[in-house]
């Protein structure tokens, strides 16, 4: 299916505006993610990952951004492929900007696409090892695949960023260890 959708995106007419390079952020997200590696209390994690999840929105430019919100906005109101279609589009236009996969691969998971959820968090991980959202959510896809140990290996990856991430309830207790 995507690559139909991959197909038809690109015999559109090719705009003159491309994506620009995105800003480096890597020293900010490492920064949050020692605050909730060291954070006592979910509370304080959360506000941390909050603060995170604003720089991994912001999109390279005002169309990309506007293809995000657009796309999360349709999330949000549950119209799935409207949601898909408009991160199709980002991340036809940015290839090189992480969240738009991510996003996208959230709409394949909530559509029990998980090949394709598979590809777009593992697409992430290839430019960013230290997303924690597309870490969890590709703990969340080998689950749908039945995949559990690989699940929970990923898992505990994204829980060694954020140990308070919600999913840490889904973490399976390996015999004669404990959690």
């Amino acid at each position: 299916m995507r690559a139909l959708i991959l197909l038809a995106l690109t015999a559109l007419p090719v705009a003159a505006q491309t994506c620009p390079a995105a800003a480096d952020l890597s020293a900010e997200r490492a920064a949050l993610i020692s605050q909730m590696q060291a954070a006592k209390t979910p509370e304080t994690a959360a506000d941390a990952m909050n603060r995170l999840w604003l720089l991994l929105t912001g999109a390279p430019d005002p169309k990309a951004q506007e293809l995000l919100d657009r796309g999360m906005a349709e999330r949000d109101d549950e119209d799935l492929d409207s949601a898909l279609s408009a991160f199709d589009q980002l991340v036809h236009y940015c290839p090189d900007y992480p969240e738009g996969y991510n996003q996208r691969a959230f709409i394949e998971f909530l559509s029990a696409d998980y090949a394709d959820a598979l590809e777009d968090v593992n697409t992430v991980l290839a430019m960013q090892p230290n997303h924690v959202a597309a870490l969890s959510g590709k703990a969340l896809v080998l689950m749908g695949l039945g995949r559990v140990d690989e699940a929970q290996a990923v898992l505990r990856a994204a829980l060694a960023l954020n140990p308070w991430l919600p999913e840490r309830g889904m973490l399976i207790k390996p015999l004669g260890q404990s959690l």
